[in-house]
């Protein structure tokens, strides 16, 4: 077990399974080292958050979105490293969408719950640059999708 298994199994987070892509594109690609990760909703086992954050649902609601994103995101990184999450250099990079209400500002707020949960499972290599964008509508209502760019070691 990888140091990044054994961090993620003190925090509880079992991994779900990698859902395939809903259309025309594919879950990642990869040039050289560095591998883009297609954007990732916050679904879970139990149907996920959905909704518009300050409207429908809350800043604490789209802070647990943001971290069903980090966890689909990590699932996506395993299979991308060919199931070896110890091949995960760096996360260089999140972009992070919100489906926001016309007078929710908190943006950044919501997208720290991704952010520190992948600090908090890859350490120094986790820290990361970022974007985090409040938008009109996301994909099946969903309340926020996050995609990534890494950084793998064969």
């Amino acid at each position: 077990m990888s140091r990044i298994e054994s961090r993620l199994a003190s925090l509880g987070i079992e991994l779900p399974e990698v859902c395939p892509p809903v259309a025309n594109y594919v879950s990642s690609t990869r040039s050289g080292n560095v591998v883009q990760i297609s954007g990732q909703l916050s679904t879970h086992a139990g149907g996920g958050i959905k909704g518009t954050v300050g409207s429908d649902c809350s800043l604490a609601d789209g802070i647990i979105a943001a971290r069903f994103c980090a966890i689909n995101l990590i699932a996506q990184f395993k299979a991308a490293a060919g199931g070896d999450l110890g091949r995960v250099a760096r996360v260089l990079r999140l972009g992070g969408y919100v489906q926001a209400g016309p007078e929710f500002y908190e943006i950044p707020s919501v997208m720290n719950g991704c952010s520190d949960l992948i600090v908090d499972v890859f350490g120094e290599a986790g820290k990361h640059a970022r974007s985090a964008i409040g938008v009109y509508r996301l994909p099946f209502n969903f309340a926020v999708e996050v995609d990534a760019s890494i950084e793998i070691v064969d």
